[in-house]
């Protein structure tokens, strides 16, 4: 049965996975570069804020130092793509793997560690009334966390040097022609990319999960790719600008939880089936442009045919 609470827990979950999307969003969409490394550097930031939160560092830090971590692991995705020309999906198979056994080695040989010390959660949920629910709080947060980003992208993105990386990913020919570093370029959208979805991880342990998780980042470029698809189906036009565009992105993270979170209460599915509905909402998403686009062509035939008729009579 879907509750007031079911619908607050996906909203939660959204807002705090859309920072990861709008990372995915600056390389998939934005560059054109299809980065599997952020599989391993959303748990790295995880692992990392984790580790540093129990040694006693502020959870503000720590989600820094997770973010800097994030960026490093982007520029290495990078460098081995621009310097060492390995094809974007294959240097970024590369990143993830590599980072598996960091993560390994960061948390100490486990594949779990739990959350001992205060987190963000616990000091933001302090600044609420008593009795407040704790999505709320996650909610809250997440919306300014978004909110942040997505200002400080619209900006950068419209700078010399943003503008410069969106001229890579259109036309990199072009770019080049100009005067413009595209390998440059490339390397700092996946800095800027991998250090949010570094942060991601850093929120998903504080506020969801407690704990890092080695392979928390499983699927993670396929929730990142769904939201994006669903977000620009359902909310994107032409005619938006930079911010419409990533807040619509925003959007299909929600929509995306809160379809996963419905579709759970079914009584004939089990959480094991979790893996299957991510597929289906997938497919689905994915599936909608061609659908929207087969509508539209056979809206204007039949309304060529239509006047074709008329002028007939």
């Amino acid at each position: 049965m879907i509750t007031a609470a079911t619908i607050q827990s996906a909203i939660a979950q959204g807002l705090l996975w859309a920072v990861l999307t709008l990372g995915v969003y600056l390389t998939y969409r934005v560059l054109g570069f299809s980065d599997l490394g952020c599989e391993g550097s959303f748990p790295l930031g995880a692992a990392v804020s984790v580790v540093l939160m129990n040694g006693g560092v502020h959870p503000l830090l720590a989600a820094a130092a997770a973010m800097l971590c994030g960026a490093i692991a982007g520029a290495i995705t990078g460098v081995l793509h621009t310097v060492f020309k390995i094809p974007d999906i294959l240097a970024g198979i590369l990143t993830m793997i590599s980072l598996y056994s960091i993560n390994i080695r960061i948390m100490s040989g486990k594949a779990t560690v739990t959350i001992a010390s205060d987190t963000l959660k616990s000091i933001v949920g302090g600044l609420f009334p008593q009795n407040t629910s704790s999505y709320i709080v996650s909610i809250v947060t997440g919306a300014i966390f978004c909110l942040i980003i997505v200002g400080v992208l619209y900006y950068y993105f419209g700078t010399e040097v943003g503008c410069s990386i969106r001229a890579t990913g259109d036309n990199a020919k072009m770019a080049r022609a100009v005067g413009v570093n595209t390998d440059m370029m490339i390397v700092l959208c996946l800095v800027i990319s991998n250090s949010m979805i570094a942060l991601a991880g850093n929120l998903i342990a504080q506020f969801d999960y407690g704990s890092a998780l080695v392979n928390m980042g499983q699927g993670t470029i396929v929730i990142g790719l769904a939201s994006i698809i669903i977000g620009e189906v359902l909310f994107v036009r032409d005619e938006m600008n930079f911010a419409l565009k990533m807040f619509s992105v925003v959007a299909g993270a929600v929509i995306y939880r809160i379809v996963i979170a419905c579709a759970l209460t079914l009584p004939w599915l089990k959480a094991t089936d979790l893996k299957l509905i991510t597929a289906v909402t997938v497919a689905i998403a994915l599936a909608l442009p061609v659908v929207k686009q087969k509508m539209a062509l056979r809206a204007k035939r039949r309304a060529a045919l239509k006047e074709a008729g008329n002028a007939e009579a």
